[in-house]
């Protein structure tokens, strides 16, 4: 090997080169798993293999466990725009649209993203350690030893929860932002209480509800079935886990963003 070979594999580019070919080497082979176990999902979705119990036992934890920080996350963020929004509108004289403009805002995206991200950081990242954790473990060969099959058994439920509950989340966490929004617009700008309720009805459009319910039941989904993936393609103990968990969360929140991107392209362009 000549000299400027060996210079060449000790400089900055060359390894930056290899660092970049490893991430995209390891971006498809995350993104045809992911493809991959989808499909199997479906398949056994289509053949009717679902478990009831382990459904219901999911969609109480997707439903329940998240709607704290759910709430307090959509809530939160509802009463800083309309703490923002509501006294420039006062002042435009336009008091009678905060509660159209607070219900487009919720309705079309923010009570579904912001409810995605919150599930995300809840229950998406505790799917991808738990099933990490058995992956590491050896507890999956464990169940392929048993002739149990592990996407049946784990991603099954944990997708149809996600597919069933997440709209759930969305409408609960919604109205409860159109409440806060309403409260911090009266607190801040002098809202009166039935403008904004009348308002509110007025910027409530059906295809807008409906197309957030779709979106939501695509959120709940690939959150679920993404963490359970990259769950599953861990390995190195501990580290691993942690590794997966970080993988699942990064990819949740870019899939769910180009989601909505897709869905707002196709529905309201």
């Amino acid at each position: 090997m000549s000299s400027f070979a060996k210079l060449f594999k000790q400089s900055a580019t060359y390894n930056l080169g290899r660092l970049l070919a490893k991430q995209l080497e390891e971006f498809f082979e995350t993104l045809g798993e992911i493809g991959i176990r989808f499909w199997h999902v479906l398949k056994l979705i289509a053949t009717g293999r679902l478990n009831w119990k382990h459904i219901i036992d999911q969609c109480s934890r997707f439903a329940v466990d998240s709607l704290p920080i759910t709430l307090s996350i959509v809530g939160m963020t509802c009463i800083i725009i309309a703490m923002q929004v509501a006294p420039e509108m006062v002042k435009q004289g336009g008091e009678k649209y905060v509660g159209a403009l607070m219900a487009i805002t919720i309705t079309r995206e923010l009570g579904a993203i912001m409810s995605g991200f919150a599930i995300i950081s809840m229950i998406g990242s505790a799917y991808a350690s738990e099933v990490a954790t058995m992956r590491v473990t050896e507890q999956i060969d464990a169940l392929k030893v048993l002739k149990v099959d592990p996407v049946e058994y784990l991603f099954v439920p944990r997708v149809v929860a996600g597919f069933i509950m997440m709209p759930v989340v969305v409408v609960i966490s919604s109205f409860a932002g159109l409440i806060c929004g309403g409260v911090a617009a009266y607190l801040s700008a002098g809202v009166s209480k039935l403008n904004y309720i009348s308002s509110v009805w007025q910027g409530l459009f059906v295809k807008d509800i409906n197309v957030t319910l779709f979106k939501s039941s695509l959120f709940g989904a690939t959150i679920a079935l993404i963490s359970c993936v990259c769950g599953y393609l861990a390995f190195g103990g501990a580290k691993g886990v942690g590794l997966a968990t970080t993988k699942a969360v990064v990819w949740s929140f870019v899939a769910i963003a180009i989601i909505d991107y897709i869905i707002a392209a196709i529905f309201f362009f």
